[in-house]
């Protein structure tokens, strides 16, 4: 198999167009970002991750702005190139230059610490074991 390649509208079955016309009303959009192209290979996959991206993004007890900046944060995290980008545009609608600084250096900060507990192997204080 060689690289994969995405599928376009004009190309895909009635089940992938149906998950694009979905996700292009549900974000007001005129096409679908490469993500959702590269997925549709898999129609199945491509229906249940729309699906609990939607669920899981919608507005509830964390307001989307919290969501995507959260998302961020993980993709930082994780090193998600295309993540980042994707989440820093949707988060940035709604968000500082001073918060995403101040979100970075959270990142920055937890990630550091993570490890340095790791490396030490430092043991759960009994007051957070609850």
């Amino acid at each position: 198999m060689g690289k994969p390649t995405p599928i376009e509208y004009a190309d895909a079955s009635p089940e992938v167009r149906a998950v694009f016309d979905d996700i292009m009303t549900s974000r007001n959009l005129k096409d679908v970002n490469n993500f959702w192209k590269y997925l549709a290979r898999d129609p199945v996959s491509l229906r249940r991750t729309w699906e609990s991206v939607k669920e899981v993004m919608a507005p509830g007890a964390l307001d989307p702005l919290v969501k995507e900046m959260v998302y961020l944060a993980v993709s930082v995290t994780n090193s998600c190139g295309y993540c980042i980008a994707s989440h820093s545009a949707a988060a940035k609608a709604g968000m500082s230059e001073a918060m995403f600084g101040e979100l970075m250096a959270v990142v920055g900060m937890a990630n550091e610490t993570n490890r340095l507990v790791n490396g030490y192997r430092v043991p759960i204080d009994a007051a957070f074991d609850r």
